[in-house]
């Protein structure tokens, strides 16, 4: 299994010096990837909860958050052998012609290492500052991933939805491989996408025994599709929080102390997983850069034992 980490991209770790040292770092850690969010904006007054919080209110440090594209495209001059994965991009709000070109670029300068994470996002704020349709964005979303990949395949393509049109045309520049792309969907609508168009499932959030039963059931569906079960990749991305040991009965996955973390990486291999990226951006106990440094070399070892 691979272990990947997310790069200071937000707040007070978001920035040029600490990105590009995060990848040297990475690197000669042993990670196989490096991972960057998406966010538009930080509301003062949000029209829904972020899902991930308690209280629903997103985290400070994001008021300053990096582009993730271009964040990406600066790690991909920095680094020569991680992978660089985007999870997730709100797909939706994005132009898919424009997209699959920025895209296919990344993959080209970096050489093909290129992972597509994508998804619906939560916030209605940032579909109405995009001027992107609120309640059909999973329609908007699959016509999307429908354009990307057309245009992935190169040659003459054309398109033409309620969405997305575009006339015959040629697109020669290609990916060097074709990306993989993986979806974070949580709905069974959102499930059976993963298993009808994706190459696989980037959850967050949620407790290792329902990502296995909701794994599994992406797996059916996609082998009651006529596609290969064992075609469809799981990467979990592991929010840490690291506040020392806590235990067991009352833990989320991903918080608690360094062990219990890696004890989470661990029971997610067990569950099928090829990838787990880490992020302790937002970890209370990271109060600046060499506190990000500190937990990427504590959760180094695991790139030796998982390899």
């Amino acid at each position: 299994m691979k272990i990947g980490v997310a790069l200071p991209q937000v707040g007070r770790l978001g920035g040029p010096a600490n990105i590009a040292t995060a990848c040297r770092s990475a690197e000669s850690l042993g990670y196989d990837s490096v991972w960057v969010n998406d966010r538009v904006l930080w509301p003062t007054e949000p029209q829904a909860p972020f899902p991930a919080t308690a209280d629903g209110s997103l985290h400070p440090e994001w008021k300053h958050n990096l582009d993730a594209l271009d964040t990406l495209t600066f790690a991909a001059a920095h680094s020569s052998t991680l992978r660089l994965g985007t999870s997730v991009l709100i797909l939706p709000v994005y132009d898919p012609v424009l997209l699959a070109r920025r895209l296919t670029t990344i993959d080209i300068l970096s050489g093909g290492r290129l992972i597509a994470g994508l998804g619906l996002g939560w916030s209605p704020d940032e579909y109405g500052a995009t001027g992107t349709g609120w309640s059909d964005r999973a329609k908007r979303m699959e016509d999307s991933l429908e354009v990307i990949s057309k245009i992935w395949a190169g040659g003459a393509v054309a398109h033409d939805s309620p969405y997305t049109h575009f006339s015959e045309s040629i697109f020669e520049a290609t990916p060097v491989r074709r990306p993989p792309v993986y979806l974070s969907a949580y709905s069974p609508a959102g499930l059976a996408r993963i298993a009808a168009m994706a190459d696989g499932w980037m959850p967050a959030g949620v407790p290792i025994p329902a990502m296995r039963e909701m794994f599994g059931g992406i797996r059916a569906m996609a082998e009651g599709a006529g596609r290969d079960p064992g075609e469809i990749g799981l990467i979990v991305r592991g929010n840490c929080t690291i506040v020392g040991e806590l235990p067991d009965a009352d833990r989320f996955p991903f918080v608690g102390s360094i062990d219990q973390i890696i004890e989470d990486v661990h029971a997610c291999q067990e569950i099928g997983a090829n990838e787990v990226f880490l992020d302790v951006q937002f970890s209370s106990d990271v109060e600046g850069f060499e506190d990000y440094l500190d937990r990427m070399h504590a959760f180094a070892a695991l790139n030796a034992v998982l390899a």
